[in-house]
C-alpha cells in the first residue's frame, strides 16, 4: 500500500470505540474516516459528540448501516466493539469486503467461530488482530526480559491473575454483558480473556495440557464469577480468577525459583506517566532464635503514559495495526495467539460446566 495512512472504518457505538477513536487520532499513521451504526442519526451523534473533544479532520462519515461502510472504497481497516453474538457476522463480512479487522475480544462465541473468522482474514489477505492493549506496551517486553534473563524469577512455575469489578444492580437487567444472546461467555470472555492471554503470554504461548474449570455463579447462563486452573508440561501450573462480583482488581502475578514479579494493573494502567512492576527475592534467614523474613524488593518503571497519550498502549496497539496495514504483510502471530486463547477459554468453560473435570488440550 503506497498511502501513508491508515483509514479507519468503526462499526458500532460502544463506549470503548471512543477510547479507540482518541488512539487511532494518536497513532501518527491513522485516521477516523467513517463511523456506522445501527441508524444514521445514531452514527451522527457518536462522530459529533466525539469531534467535540478529539477532533478529526475531514470530519468521519456517518452510515445508518454496516454494509454501506464495509463498502466505502476510502476505508482501509474496521475496528469492531460490536456484541461477542454479532462479531462474527461482520468480521467475515469486513474480511469479503477487503478490510483489515481489529476485533475486540472475546472475539466469537466458541473457537469454532474464532477459526472460521481467522481462516477467512487469511483467504482474504487481511490482517485480524484481537483488542488486548497491554499486548503492545513496553512494560510487557521489560517484563519478557526480567523473564528470559533467569535472574529475577528464575524458572517459572507459578502465573497467577485477577480480573474483576463489582457490577451494578442495573448491570444483571439492563448491561448486554449479562445478555446470553449477545455476551454468553459473561465475565469469562469479557475479564477472563485477558487473564488467560497473559497466562499465555509468560508460559511463551505453549498450550497447557490439561484445563478445569468452576462456575462459581451464573446469571440466565452467563457466567458471573468463574475460577480456572491451567496445567502445563515441565511442572508450571497457572489460576485466573475472573468476576463481576468483586472489587476492581487486576493483577498478575509471575513466581519461580528465584523470585517473582507483581504487576498490579496490567490489563488497565493506573494513570500517569509511568507503567510500573515489582520484583521481589525474599530471604528468610534463621539464626538461632531469629527467624526473620527479609524483604528484597525493586521496582521498575517505564516511561509511558497509562490512557490518552501518544505513548498509551491502547495508541501503540492501533499504530502497530496501521503499520501492518500499510506494509501490506500480515502478521500471523495475531491470529494465531487469538484462536490459542479461544481454546483454552473453551476448555475451562467445558470443564465447569462438567463439575470440573479435567479437559485435556
Amino acid at each position: 500500500m503506497s498511502q501513508s495512512i491508515c483509514r479507519w472504518g468503526i462499526l458500532g457505538t460502544a463506549g470503548i470505540a471512543r477510547k479507540n477513536w482518541q488512539a487511532i487520532r494518536l497513532s501518527g499513521n491513522g485516521r477516523v474516516a467513517a463511523v456506522a451504526s445501527r441508524t444514521e442519526e445514531r452514527a451522527a451523534s457518536f462522530v459529533a459528540e466525539c469531534q467535540a473533544e478529539a477532533p478529526v479532520d475531514p470530519a468521519p462519515r456517518a452510515y445508518g448501516d454496516y454494509e454501506s461502510l464495509l463498502a466505502d472504497p476510502e476505508i482501509d481497516a474496521v475496528y469492531i466493539p460490536l456484541p461477542t453474538g454479532l462479531r462474527k457476522q461482520w468480521v467475515l463480512a469486513a474480511a469479503a469486503a477487503g478490510k483489515h479487522v481489529l476485533c475486540e475480544k472475546p472475539c466469537g462465541a466458541d473457537a469454532g467461530e474464532v477459526r472460521e473468522i481467522t481462516e477467512a482474514c487469511e483467504r482474504a489477505g487481511v490482517q485480524f488482530m484481537d483488542g488486548v492493549m497491554f499486548m503492545h506496551n513496553e512494560r510487557l517486553a521489560k517484563v519478557r526480559d526480567e523473564l528470559d534473563g533467569g535472574e529475577a524469577v528464575g524458572d517459572l512455575r507459578r502465573i497467577a491473575t485477577q480480573f474483576s469489578f463489582l457490577a451494578s444492580e442495573d448491570c444483571y437487567t439492563q448491561n448486554i454483558r449479562l445478555d446470553p444472546e449477545l455476551e454468553p461467555l459473561g465475565c469469562l470472555g469479557d475479564l477472563g480473556w485477558y487473564c488467560l492471554r497473559a497466562i499465555l503470554w509468560a508460559a511463551r504461548y505453549e498450550t497447557p495440557r490439561a484445563a478445569f474449570g468452576r462456575l462459581i455463579r451464573e446469571h440466565r447462563g452467563v457466567p458471573v464469577s468463574f475460577s480456572g486452573e491451567l496445567m502445563f508440561d515441565g511442572g508450571l501450573t497457572a489460576s485466573l480468577y475472573c468476576s463481576f462480583e468483586n472489587e476492581h482488581q487486576q493483577w498478575l502475578h509471575l513466581s519461580g525459583t528465584r523470585g517473582n514479579i507483581l504487576i498490579d494493573d496490567f490489563v488497565l494502567p493506573w494513570h500517569g506517566a509511568e507503567l510500573s512492576y515489582e520484583v521481589n527475592q525474599a530471604c528468610f534467614a534463621v539464626d538461632g532464635c531469629r527467624f526473620e523474613m527479609e524483604r528484597h524488593a525493586r521496582r521498575v518503571g517505564t516511561r509511558e503514559h497509562g490512557d490518552g497519550h501518544a505513548t498509551a498502549q491502547e495508541t501503540k496497539l492501533l499504530r502497530r495495526f496501521g503499520e501492518l496495514v500499510l506494509g501490506g504483510a500480515p502478521d500471523p502471530h495475531w491470529p494465531r495467539i487469538s484462536l490459542q486463547t479461544q481454546i483454552v477459554l473453551d476448555a475451562c468453560l467445558r470443564s465447569a460446566r462438567d463439575g470440573g473435570r479435567e479437559v485435556a488440550l
